[in-house]
């Protein structure tokens, strides 16, 4: 009884800690709030003044070596050399010559600084006007006229540095004569859309072709394909851009003109079509017609289109002659998330007629038409302005005061741990609502505050079904799995495994555990770097090693104790961080609450289901969800130790199911909430969309409006939400792996003599942990992800999904034995590598497949190889003793 009072006096103790931190941060939280709002008028009036920031920065390269320049070459990229090949112009005087096509290849490579022009050989015949292409093999130059004829001959081109020269290689032919045309990369596939089959605008056509490269070592299939047409009207001149929407990678046809009779339109529509789907939609108009323009797609979701001429003065050429101003000298940058278009600044020189390619990390624009009969040598080049945000000094203090509060919790832990029951479990002293909230931090962690804002940002609703799976898996956790651990009084849940099976499957269980939660720690950091590098000066390395250090030194001294109450913590600065920041873009929203759910559902944002059976469609079926939203519950709350080991840090039983109830009122309004954020930013930047950055990733939307729309101080408290989120994952890693390694791989072969020795142990371990999560992290930083949330879902099912089959297997089943579970598990890992190297299947079904493969080929294993009878009592479902509830 005296012992229990001290548990109790201690246990009320570290709660007094803890709510007092947290009464702090509510207190800062509605201070800060009450700011946010004030600021809202401000910073919305901001938004006009804003949008007109310039997004290009432009320099200058050598000008071509045709004095006169050229419109209509192929343009592209091979070997680090920019090749611009044939093209056609007028000889001086322009209005007493005709024009005259060339078949000159000029090739510019760059020697140290210097930029230098090579002669790079000549095309079979004078020709321009075509499409080219740019791929890993050359460039691929598609159709094109001279003064006689329109043509459908394809070839490649390839910079062949040893000869200096160009050479020219045969591809398919079209499937008819094309010209003004324009066509984009995809993958393996070339799509092609719009342009003329003769040489009058009234044969322009609404064709849409593909050619698909990985063929062209069979020629029986390599050919050009004639694909369903785009719904709007026929044109030539049009611009052909591929870019990704948030779900696919997708096609966009843009402008261009046509002609009926002796009526000439200037078209404005845009459509989109989805290559996985063969579905055209209509997209937002461009501002001005933009025929004859170039374009390019720059980071994930933005595609710039410079110049195009408009038609304004299309009739009046003969009269103006050399007076004409020449064609509109202003870019559009088009967001394909948000649909919405706005201007990106003045260009130097509108060169229409030609093509933009992306070159040494610019955009180049080689030559082109500037005014009618006119055109340019000149070669411009641009690339995107990065605005950076001045992070401010009492931003830092905030941060830096709540990164060294976390550190003051690990020394307050330090002398409190005394042995490795301590260290690991609390020595059961932790309140239910502390392990409730650890788990809640555990779980969601960082995914929660970047990467389901950007998904539901960038898509919809569908993935919150999976959260609100998490109360139905709660119940099977309390009543069929948290028995279990209470009963054999497990530190590690892999403890489970041995006494179910063997020392060998237990081995498995721990070292799968290990590789996973580094990877995790990795993937987590890394992506949050990522996500930080927006909104604070720090680089995404500097990011992963404050969050790493940090997280390695509360860690190693404070243990279990330590992580959860930071955890604890962590989760009021999130929850609290996160309703100010929905507060403030809800508030930032034109027409407020009710301007927000109008543009929502305009836009289906709220969408929550997809009913299809397709599995490898990326707008995710809502069977999918379901089953793999309940599938990695099962793993992550039965066989993930970060997660089992604090159900073993409560008194008893009871609490335990608490802690896990605690969990689930946390998860689901959270869940919401990040949802309605990741929409919220939706309708803010499609109300502004000169605010977006196209530098960035969709997953650093949400880091993007802290940095830049945020008032002073709130920046600050919602960075260090986004850290803490990141260090509740890589603390509970640390310290869950170095539990693992000590109680699963060090006490059963008894290599250390005493219990002083296994604690230092564990500090060990914890802080290897930690440098090798932090060291992987460093490695992971990678800005062409596209998804933080998918690859954290693969990542998961990669896994969880072994593991959680083999203690299902166990639990669920009388008849499995040791030599059939290993045999299940390496069944199911072998499946899992094959899943994700060999299949486009949606990541969210990975678990769901590791489960059921390791279930049904671990039985089947255990049937055919029968091992001697053990007592399994209190290891099953069948002979679990709930009386043993403790």
């Amino acid at each position: 009884m005296q012992r229990r009072r001290k548990i109790i006096t201690l246990s009320n103790c570290h709660a007094q800690l803890v709510t007092t931190h947290c009464v702090n941060a509510f207190i800062i939280s509605t201070m800060l709030f009450v700011l946010c709002i004030f600021n809202c008028t401000i910073s919305a009036s901001e938004t006009d003044s804003q949008s007109e920031n310039d997004m290009l920065e432009w320099s200058e390269l050598p000008q071509l070596p045709d004095s006169l320049g050229v419109a209509g070459p192929f343009v592209g990229i091979h070997d680090n050399a920019l090749i611009v090949a044939g093209g056609a112009n007028f000889p001086l005087p322009v209005w007493e010559n005709e024009k005259v096509w060339h078949d000159q290849i000029h090739v510019l490579i760059k020697q140290k600084d210097n930029y230098v022009w090579k002669d790079g050989g000549k095309l079979d015949r004078p020709i321009a006007y075509g499409a080219s292409v740019t791929t890993p093999d050359g460039i691929v130059c598609i159709g094109g006229n001279d003064e006689h004829n329109t043509y459908n001959d394809v070839f490649l081109l390839k910079w062949d540095v040893s000869s200096g020269k160009v050479r020219s290689v045969p591809y398919p032919t079209l499937p008819q004569p094309c010209a003004f045309t324009a066509a984009s990369l995809i993958g393996d596939t070339i799509y092609l859309a719009g342009g003329q089959s003769g040489q009058s605008l009234e044969t322009a056509m609404t064709n849409f072709w593909s050619l698909n490269l990985s063929e062209r070592d069979k020629l029986d299939k390599f050919r050009w394909k004639e694909l369903t047409p785009y719904p709007g009207p026929s044109r030539a001149l049009n611009l052909t851009i591929s870019q990704h929407n948030g779900f696919n990678e997708c096609l966009y046809v843009i402008s261009g003109r046509r002609q009926e009779g002796t009526k000439i339109e200037f078209l404005k529509d845009v459509w989109e079509y989805t290559p996985e789907t063969g579905n055209w939609r209509s997209r937002a108009d461009v501002p001005r017609c933009v025929m004859g323009g170039s374009g390019v797609a720059i980071g994930q979701s933005h595609i710039f289109v410079f110049g195009g001429a408009d038609g304004s003065l299309y009739f009046e050429g003969n009269r103006l002659k050399d007076k004409h101003p020449g064609f509109p000298k202003e870019a559009f940058a088009f967001h394909t998330i948000t649909d919405s278009w706005t201007s990106s600044g003045p260009i130097p020189l509108n060169q229409v007629t030609t093509t933009a390619v992306k070159w040494n990390g610019t955009i180049v624009i080689p030559s082109g038409e500037v005014r009618p009969r006119v055109r340019s040598p000149q070669i411009w080049s641009a690339k995107p302005i990065i605005h950076n945000s001045e992070f401010g000094t009492f931003n830092y203090v905030v941060l830096v005061s709540y990164l060294l509060s976390m550190v003051l919790v690990g020394f307050y832990f330090t002398n409190k741990n005394r042995n490795t029951d301590d260290y690991f479990r609390g020595g059961k002293q932790i309140p239910w609502w502390a392990a409730g909230c650890s788990i809640f931090a555990t779980m969601l962690s960082s995914l929660t505050f970047t990467g389901i804002p950007s998904k539901a940002y960038a898509q919809d609703w569908v993935y919150l079904v999976g959260n609100f799976m998490i109360p139905l898996v709660a119940i099977v956790v309390i009543y069929s799995v948290l028995p279990f651990y209470r009963c054999i009084d497990a530190t590690s849940a892999y403890e489970y495994l041995e006494k179910r099976f063997n020392r060998s499957v237990r081995i498995f269980g721990s070292i799968s555990f290990i590789m996973f939660h580094v990877f995790r720690m990795a993937v987590v950091m890394s992506l949050t770097g990522l996500a930080l590098a927006v909104t604070t000066p720090l680089t995404p390395v500097q990011s992963v090693l404050v969050m790493g250090v940090l997280s390695i030194i509360y860690c190693t001294m404070g243990g279990i104790e330590a992580v959860i109450w930071t955890d604890t913590i962590q989760t009021f600065v999130l929850l609290g961080g996160a309703v100010l920041a929905f507060g403030l873009l809800v508030a930032g929203t034109e027409n407020g609450a009710s301007g927000f759910i109008a543009a929502a559902s305009e836009a289906e944002k709220f969408k929550i289901a997809n009913f299809h059976w397709n599995v490898i469609d990326t707008q995710i079926a809502l069977w999918v969800i379901i089953v793999g939203s309940v599938a990695q519950n099962i793993s992550s709350y039965t066989a993930d130790q970060a997660v089992v080991q604090r159900y073993m840090t409560t008194a008893d039983y009871k609490l335990a199911a608490r802690s896990v109830w605690v969990n689930v009122m946390l998860t689901i309004p959270a869940s919401i909430l990040f949802f309605g954020i990741g929409t919220a930013l939706y309708v803010f930047y499609r109300s502004h969309p000169g605010k977006l950055d196209p530098t960035i990733t969709t997953d650093q939307i949400f880091p993007l409006f802290i940095a830049r729309e945020m008032p002073v101080g709130i920046a600050g408290l919602i960075v260090a939400a986004i850290f803490a989120a990141a260090q509740s994952t890589a603390s509970t890693s640390m310290n869950s792996i170095a539990t693992v390694i000590v109680t699963d791989l060090m006490r059963p072969f008894n290599l250390c003599h005493s219990e002083r020795n296994y604690l230092t142990s564990a500090r060990i371990f914890t802080f290897l942990a930690g440098v090798v999560g932090t060291l992987f992290g460093l490695m992971f930083v990678n800005p062409d992800i596209t998804s933080l949330f998918d690859a954290f879902v693969i990542v998961i099912g990669l896994f969880m999904g072994v593991l959680g089959g083999l203690f299902i297997l166990g639990m669920m089943t009388h008849r499995a034995n040791g030599m059939g579970a290993m045999f299940g598990a390496i069944v199911g890992a072998c499946v899992m590598f094959y899943l994700w190297k060999f299949t486009q299947v949606n990541g969210y079904l990975y678990t769901a497949a590791g489960i059921s493969t390791c279930v049904i080929s671990g039985f089947a294993a255990s049937l055919l190889f029968p091992q001697a009878n053990t007592d399994l009592t209190g290891l099953t479902l069948y002979t679990l003793q709930h009386k043993s509830k403790k």
